[in-house]
């Protein structure tokens, strides 16, 4: 992990990169508002410990330059310890205010859960986007944006054809009869008339297979239904 730590005091510059270095994290230290600018552009971190009350550019306005491009974990280290400079430091964008004089105990609890948070939620965050994302072989369906692709290029699906064919793609090995297409896609009871799930499944295979007269992705069980095939040319 790579922190930059922003402090105009050596002594306490020194102090705590030798108790992270201590923790394996790699530290880069800025003692002014400007060194700490030009340092955080060059390099990638894991976190900022910044100091507020520093040289030729304040913690806070280094701050707000943070936030105008990433939202790496910024965590205050400030002898300013009034209500009024924790509520200004958060709501500009630190995720966490601690005063002087502090425990290098509590710095490095502090460092570690804001990190482990950060990891987490990102963690989440790609699980949620992969979620949003079905594929199948050359097809690709985007759930948040209601889009569909084939080999890269857009395919225009009504709102019927899309839910019948994400219903397929999310259960690729399951066979749907008629009769539960129609009551899962038309949220109705089906009263036997096949017609609007054979209309359907037709404009379906003329927009996403190479052959709709030898459908190869939605496939036709005989006697029972329809499953997701082999989405290939």
């Amino acid at each position: 992990m790579r922190l930059l730590l922003v402090e105009d005091d050596l002594e306490i510059c020194e102090m705590l990169e030798s108790y992270l270095a201590a923790e394996n994290y790699e530290v880069l230290s800025a003692h002014d508002g400007q060194e700490a600018c030009e340092t955080f552009d060059a390099g990638t971190f894991d976190l900022v410990l910044l100091d507020l009350m520093i040289p030729r550019m304040s913690g806070l306005d280094v701050l707000q330059y943070i936030r105008r491009t990433s939202v790496v974990p910024v965590l205050i280290v400030s002898a300013k310890d009034a209500e009024a400079d924790k509520t200004v430091g958060l709501a500009l964008g630190a995720d966490d205010y601690i005063t002087k004089p502090f425990s290098v105990a509590e710095v490095l609890a502090r460092i570690k859960a804001n990190i482990r948070r950060t990891t987490q939620y990102a963690a989440a965050a790609r699980e949620q986007a992969e979620e949003q994302i079905l594929a199948a072989g050359v097809l690709t369906m985007n759930l948040s944006d209601y889009t569909v692709t084939k080999d890269g290029c857009a395919v225009e699906l009504t709102a019927k054809e899309f839910e019948i064919l994400k219903l397929l793609m999310q259960n690729p090995k399951r066979v749907y009869t008629k009769e539960q297409l129609y009551a899962l896609v038309w949220k109705d009871a089906y009263v036997g008339d096949e017609n609007a799930v054979n209309v359907h499944i037709s404009r379906l295979r003329n927009k996403i297979e190479a052959d709709s007269r030898n459908p190869r992705c939605i496939q036709t069980v005989w006697g029972i239904g329809y499953k997701l095939g082999e989405c290939d040319e």
